[in-house]
């Protein structure tokens, strides 16, 4: 099994990182780093996160909350496909 993140999820990850650098730069890199470590448990496991009821198959997308910060991804046999990142008060995407 394989983690791949979409160019939208990449920016995502990069437009937290500069929000949070520019409101408080210490925690930037903490942060991101440990945003990335949470996402790469779905590796181990992949059902994690809860079912997207709205989603057209709920089971195979899914939404985790790691603290503030939510990663909708998907899963498929083969790979963890991480579909977008946001920030709880951002709104769903």
């Amino acid at each position: 099994m394989k983690l791949v993140y979409t160019d939208v999820a990449i920016e995502d990850l990069k437009r937290l990182r500069e929000f949070i650098a520019d409101h408080h730069p210490p925690a930037a890199s903490r942060i991101a780093a440990e945003l990335v470590s949470k996402i790469e448990l779905l590796l181990e496991f992949p059902k994690l996160g809860s079912p997207v009821e709205m989603a057209p198959t709920p089971e195979s997308i899914r939404d985790m909350v790691f603290g503030k910060y939510v990663v909708r991804y998907s899963v498929h046999a083969t790979a963890i496909i991480v579909l977008r990142v946001w920030h709880e008060l951002e709104g769903e995407r």
